[in-house]
């Protein structure tokens, strides 16, 4: 079975997938600048966790996500048909 890879803006979808693999909106600790979320990111459990990412608000997250004009790539499952954390942000642009 091949992976299956998809790109979207919409902020359902993305909420939708990041929760089901229990996932919380964050930034990377470090980054943030004039009170606005710095590097945008996912924390997953088992990931890199609190010890570098600040967790924030969807309404944050996604207010950032737009700012910059984001794309959220995602796997859905990995070759072997399980669930997948795999994504990254990309410029809408680029994809």
């Amino acid at each position: 079975m091949a992976s299956e890879i998809k790109v979207t803006t919409d902020h359902d979808e993305i909420r939708r997938w990041v929760e089901e693999r229990g996932g919380t909106p964050a930034t990377v600790k470090g980054t943030e600048s004039d009170g606005e979320p710095g590097v945008l990111t996912i924390d997953f459990p088992g990931g890199t966790g609190e010890e570098r990412l600040e967790h924030i608000s969807w309404d944050d997250w996604f207010r950032k996500f737009d700012e910059k004009n984001l794309a959220f790539l995602y796997q859905v499952r990995k070759a072997d048909g399980s669930d997948s954390t795999f994504f990254r942000l990309v410029q809408r642009d680029e994809v």
